[in-house]
């Protein structure tokens, strides 16, 4: 659609917030009944928005948004509140923000990415040592490659003699 185009028909972008918001609900599968009370309004209120017959205002978008835990930037430039230019670039928002992803993938992956984060420090590219940066402290070290046999502590010395059992 061409920029400016959603200004002559409003209309629209209010149905465009209100299907997009019904696809959200039934991905996380919850009825409008409990996504109206997370959201703290009425059912009739959010079934209106859903087939969008009533333009919500910013911060009932906002109240929706963290029901659905879904970044409310997403719903903002979806109503035409704000440019897609202004979306935020955040990492979680765009999780959030993804339509393919079940909640609780979303939840694993944010979960995945703050573990890093608050990991051990990037190395920078081209350091000079080779092979995987360290475990932060308290975390197991990664598994063995599948089929290498795990060595025995000291198991790069060489074995004591055994005594020879002979004839007394």
């Amino acid at each position: 659609m061409p920029k400016g185009f959603d200004q002559l028909d409003p209309a629209g972008k209010v149905r465009d917030v209100g299907r997009y918001i019904r696809e959200q609900r039934r991905q996380a599968e919850l009825s409008v009944r409990n996504l109206a009370k997370l959201a703290g309004v009425s059912n009739p209120y959010l079934s209106q928005i859903e087939r969008g017959l009533r333009q919500p205002s910013a911060r009932i978008l906002k109240d929706i948004a963290k029901a659905l835990r879904i970044s409310a930037e997403t719903l903002y430039v979806r109503a035409g509140i704000l440019d897609e230019e202004a979306e935020d670039t955040d990492l979680v928002a765009a999780i959030l923000r993804d339509p393919h992803l079940s909640e609780r993938q979303k939840q694993v992956l944010i979960d995945v990415y703050a573990s890093f984060r608050t990991g051990a420090e990037p190395r920078p590219a081209g350091d000079g040592q080779a092979g995987p940066s360290p475990a932060p402290t308290g975390e197991a070290s990664p598994p063995a490659a599948a089929g290498s046999a795990p060595q025995a502590a000291g198991a790069d010395k060489p074995a004591p003699a055994r005594p020879r059992r002979g004839r007394s």
